[in-house]
């Protein structure tokens, strides 16, 4: 048991924590030979106690994801209640909500790290607590802000792209020349290949999106989750990346796309799908045209609002109420 191999650790030598690219041993107190024997430990934990999931039951499933009735607690307070939500192959979808409605947590709860009260999650056809998260969750891709903390300042942006296939942070696995050559693709697919010895440090904030985006493609997901990439971009950053995104979403082998947002003007035209969140409960959820209505944005954001468009981009005019 990997929980066991550890356990022989004195205090000070264990090193594990968690985060959303998994988890992390740092090689400065680890001792000599430790890191193959805990990868060694934790793939005969995976085989003993869980059949590895079958992809080829995934491909017979119509839908990638599907959410029904779930409800998060936490010290009697109520973060999600009776969220319902689907997505298909072939479909790409928007979050939208104001601060506090619960997108966070929905994340958290689609990627393994909250548990849910009551309800029902199943990705691929699998749903969780009957299936060994960790076969599940190199299904599901995501880019987050949470992430860029705990990558070293020095590490170079083709090891940060390979560390995705071992969902690590601050790479202590050895990859094979083969991943090596697959980090590569992807960093050609974000257009990044000139950049690859490049350290994090000195990566700009759009250029650091896509190296995250190349790191979740290392295990070819079905799902991507980018949870607000769009923070922190200057406008012409930001039009750039958004550009990318359009690109990324009309690609064929694409994976299904999930945008968390605030912003409508970040909804480029590849988005079919909108789920639009207040106070944890599900305001309106389906096909783009039909969701996003001045009407339905007003009632999420809880003032009147009207949604306009620019070309083949959205807007949004707020008109507060007086006070």
């Amino acid at each position: 048991m990997v929980l066991a191999e550890l356990e022989e650790l004195p205090p000070e030598e264990r090193v594990l924590s968690s985060a959303f690219g998994g988890f992390r041993l740092s090689s400065d107190v680890m001792p000599k030979g430790f890191a193959k024997k805990f990868q060694q430990a934790r793939n005969k934990n995976t085989r003993t106690r869980t059949p590895e999931v079958k992809k080829e039951v995934f491909l017979s499933k119509k839908a990638i994801l599907e959410v029904k009735e779930l409800r998060l607690e936490r010290l009697k307070t109520t973060i999600l209640n009776g969220v319902s939500w689907r997505v298909e192959r072939g479909q790409h979808w928007v979050i939208v909500g104001p601060n506090g409605c619960g997108k966070t947590s929905l994340l958290r709860s689609l990627t393994g790290y909250l548990s849910a009260s009551s309800g029902e999650i199943y990705l691929l056809g699998q749903r969780y607590g009957e299936t060994d998260w960790r076969d599940l969750r190199t299904q599901i891709g995501i880019v987050t802000s949470a992430l860029q903390p705990s990558i070293p300042p020095a590490e170079k942006a083709l090891e940060t792209v390979v560390s995705g296939k071992f969902a690590q942070l601050d790479l202590w696995a050895k990859p094979s020349r083969a991943d090596w050559a697959l980090a590569r693709r992807w960093l050609k697919h974000v257009k990044l290949s000139h950049l690859e010895e490049r350290a994090w440090i000195y990566l700009s904030q759009g250029e650091r999106q896509r190296v995250l985006i190349a790191r979740a493609l290392m295990t070819k997901p079905r799902l991507l989750i980018l949870d607000e990439p769009c923070a922190g971009l200057d406008p012409v950053a930001r039009e750039q990346f958004l550009q990318f995104l359009e690109e990324l979403a009309r690609h064929p082998r694409s994976p299904a796309l999930v945008l968390v947002t605030h912003h409508v003007e970040e909804i480029v035209p590849a988005f079919t799908h909108t789920l639009l969140l207040r106070a944890g409960e599900v305001v309106q959820a389906g096909p783009r045209s039909a969701v996003l209505t001045s009407a339905n944005l007003s009632r999420t954001f809880g003032e009147e609002v009207k949604l306009g468009r620019v070309g083949s981009r959205l807007t949004l005019g707020v008109r507060l109420r007086t006070r």
